[in-house]
């Protein structure tokens, strides 16, 4: 076979089918919901909205937050097609080895491992800082060498907290899914109260007069922060790495990705407007902007609830994105391409080496490595555009457009508009995160030229 055949060969979705039948399907829509939720709402919502809407889109960000949902929405529909027409582990990248081939799955998940590992580390920083001054407000104070990244100028070296976290959100998942997956959904819960509570309160403080001029940067204001709060909706997209262990996949798939987006978006809009109706827009460019806007209203109780909402909601985010990167790894290790001892399942039905590899990596990123510069790379997941002219190769294949599950509607309108808008979302990204992601790139097409495509898997029976 000549090396253009065996780059572009397709993979056999009986045999993804097979491997993955060691998986138990314990998971409802209701979990996928909660994951996706858990991913999506972060400590954005009580940050974006009001740097945003300072700097680029005025109280016009709710616009901003509609036009981005519209754009994910589209996409939301075409992961939903894969993952109710193929109920596999791997999201993205087992797609992609269905429908384009086996190099540009393996370019997608190369993608998405980097997203989702830093995704996490960032966000493990995070979190460690908020605990820092959680825990200082009782009079408690770590010692600095180990509250900072390898730093000796500084005087920090280790972050402790960060690689704790880590650990113990992956123990959580190791242990049992179904434990792990019941606690994430009450810790949603409790965020989304928190959530609500600032809603509730800050409502009463709203003052119609600050959503005037609704749009002071006009049409392009609002169009350059739909590109920024874009990015804030990325995280829907881990639900479909679970399809390998969920009930009914076919149904609940859908109602897990497209339920994730509405539901976000309604929170977004509603804490946009309200923050922008508390607070004037040109005041909201700072660090805790929802926080802020309450100080602002003497409500410094609430905001101290808030801080706590915070860190409920990056807990949520690192137990999906943990989650899905085990499960993104030992898709890849299962097909070759990644050393094969990560696509291995234990006795509990569980990637166990692809979770202790994942835990070892996230933790050496958080606990040691500087993320300022590496965070903005988190935005390479833009490349869900591959997913929505996916569907237009999906629909061409006789044998899986046969299989019955959700549709895109207006096909093959929606998908290509779809993949157009992810595309035009990708250019709003920095130089920065270009040139890096070039460097990443070149880095796996070494790794799977010079190890994958040798070791691959591709329509092989298991040995």
């Amino acid at each position: 076979m000549g090396i253009f055949q065996r780059i572009f060969q397709k993979e056999d979705l009986e045999r993804y089918l097979q491997k993955d039948s060691h998986f138990e399907r314990t998971l409802s829509a209701v979990d996928l919901i909660a994951l996706g939720i858990g991913a999506v709402i972060g400590t954005g919502i009580f940050i974006l909205p009001g740097t945003v809407a300072a700097t680029k889109a005025g109280p016009g960000i709710i616009l901003s937050f509609v036009l981005a949902a519209i754009v994910c929405a589209v996409a939301a529909m075409c992961y939903a097609e894969f993952a109710s027409v193929l109920p596999i582990a791997g999201s993205a990248y087992s797609y992609g080895n269905i429908v384009y081939g086996e190099m540009i799955g393996w370019i997608i998940g190369w993608a998405l491992v980097l997203e989702y590992v830093l995704a996490v580390a960032t966000v493990a920083v995070g979190w460690a800082a908020y605990f820092n001054s959680f825990i200082a407000g009782f009079g408690l104070k770590l010692p600095k060498a180990i509250t900072g990244s390898f730093d000796p100028a500084h005087g920090t070296y280790i972050n402790v907290i960060a690689i704790l976290i880590v650990c113990l959100i992956a123990w959580i998942i190791d242990t049992g899914l179904k434990t792990s997956i019941r606690l994430n959904n009450i810790i949603v819960v409790v965020k989304l109260a928190i959530i609500v509570l600032f809603l509730l309160v800050g409502s009463f403080y709203v003052k119609p007069s600050n959503w005037t001029p609704f749009a002071p940067f006009g049409g392009t204001g609002i169009l350059k922060g739909a590109a920024v709060v874009f990015f804030a909706y990325l995280g829907f997209d881990a639900v479909s790495s679970s399809a390998a262990e969920v009930k009914n996949a076919k149904r609940n798939m859908p109602i897990g990705i497209i339920g994730t987006l509405v539901i976000c978006t309604i929170f977004y809009i509603l804490v946009s407007g309200v923050l922008t109706g508390m607070v004037s827009y040109k005041q909201l460019n700072v660090d805790d902007a929802v926080a802020f806007a309450l100080q602002l209203v003497h409500q410094n109780f609430v905001a101290g609830i808030i801080s706590i909402g915070a860190l409920a909601g990056m807990f949520t985010m690192m137990v999906t994105m943990i989650y899905s990167s085990s499960r993104l790894l030992y898709s890849i290790g299962r097909d070759g391409l990644l050393p094969r001892f990560l696509g291995k399942i234990d006795k509990h039905h569980a990637p166990k080496n692809a979770m202790l590899t994942v835990t070892i990596v996230i933790s050496i990123l958080a606990g040691l490595i500087p993320l300022d510069q590496l965070a903005n790379l988190v935005n390479i997941g833009t490349l869900i555009a591959f997913v929505s002219f996916g569907i237009l190769l999906l629909r061409r294949n006789p044998k899986l457009n046969a299989i019955k599950g959700f549709r895109v509607p207006l096909y093959p309108v929606l998908p290509i508009i779809s993949g157009l808008l992810c595309l035009f979302m990708m250019t709003q990204l920095s130089m920065e995160t270009w040139l890096a992601s070039l460097v990443w790139f070149l880095l796996g097409l070494i790794i799977y030229f010079g190890y994958g495509i040798r070791h691959s898997r591709m329509n092989k029976a298991d040995e």
